[in-house]
């Protein structure tokens, strides 16, 4: 932390479960291992600030650019043990928050109050919402994610994120809060008149590099500003190698085809959410109609960049 010029403010981490968890074989060892999740979160938030917003994720497989690299390629990790951390500081104009809904075994209909209390209703500068899903197999776990979703499916904000195996930390005050056998969703809530943002959806059609690389050219038309834009890539379990007939990181290589210079992270999951939408300034979007876009999907990828305004 010697080296640490400024402090973090949010972090969101994301590891697979083989780094976290390892591998159950048997009733006492996976008891043993929650345990070392739970120790190894709490280990990795003590390196933060204290006030800092902390959500940590498990995923199947990651996708990072990892950042001591100078050629900054970034790479689908499938298998084997991979993590990384976003850090963000204190940004002028831009506020982002983390918030956790869990669903009411006593009550099917979920509170909408609920999501002014976390800034995802009247809130004018809300641009970017990134949703995780977790404990999908759960019964009732899809009918909740529709309860979130639905209400949030407006043409000004972008919607984009995934299922993920569990999280393992949702903030400092909250890192205790373990969500056991509930289902819910944790996210990251961007808000600020100068963000710009933008997603793809590439479906189960597109399954070779013409494709994958036609599916970037639609991102890359959306005219959002590379310098200070992060980019994520929120891809099915079932994509990756096996999609593509063993050729790997395609999608990650397209990516930096047309964005060389945006980093960009993720992870493989168990469901995609996201669309076709574009976020901007003059709010130039596609045409829009009062038919809800499909949000909510499987065997897909969404790509997404999140511009965070210019740099002094």
């Amino acid at each position: 932390l010697q080296k640490v010029h400024v402090l973090p403010q949010t972090v969101l981490y994301i590891a697979d479960a083989e780094t976290f968890s390892g591998h159950e074989e048997c009733h006492e060892q996976k008891k043993a291992r929650k345990r070392n999740s739970k120790e190894t979160a709490l280990a990795l938030e003590k390196l933060l600030p204290k006030r800092c917003q902390v959500l940590g994720l498990v995923t199947p497989g990651i996708v990072v650019t990892p950042m001591g690299s100078s050629s900054n390629q970034p790479q689908e990790i499938e298998e084997g043990e991979a993590g990384f951390a976003l850090l963000f500081p204190k940004i002028d104009g831009v506020k982002i928050h983390t918030f956790h809904f869990s669903k009411d075994v006593k009550n099917r209909v979920f509170d909408e109050s609920k999501f002014a209390e976390a800034g995802l209703k009247n809130n004018p500068d809300l641009r970017v919402v990134l949703l995780f899903g977790y404990n999908s197999w759960k019964t009732g776990a899809t009918r909740f994610l529709h309860q979130i979703v639905n209400p949030l499916n407006e043409k000004s904000i972008i919607l984009a994120g995934g299922q993920v195996e569990s999280f393992t930390s949702l903030t400092s005050e909250n890192s205790h809060a373990q969500p056991g056998d509930a289902c819910g969703v944790v996210g990251l809530a961007f808000s600020g008149a100068q963000i710009q943002s933008a997603t793809v959806l590439l479906d189960q059609d597109v399954a070779d590099e013409r494709t994958a690389e036609a599916a970037m050219q639609r991102l890359k038309a959306a005219n959002i500003p590379e310098h200070n834009t992060i980019g994520f890539m929120f891809a099915c379990v079932g994509r990756g190698y096996r999609h593509y007939k063993t050729k790997r990181n395609m999608e990650a290589d397209a990516f930096r085809k047309f964005f060389p210079n945006v980093p960009l992270f993720g992870f493989f999951g168990h469901g995609e959410i996201g669309c076709d939408r574009i976020v901007t300034g003059n709010f130039v979007l596609r045409e829009c109609n009062d038919i809800k876009d499909d949000l909510l999907h499987g065997y897909t990828t969404v790509m997404t960049l999140i511009h965070l305004g210019s740099t002094k």
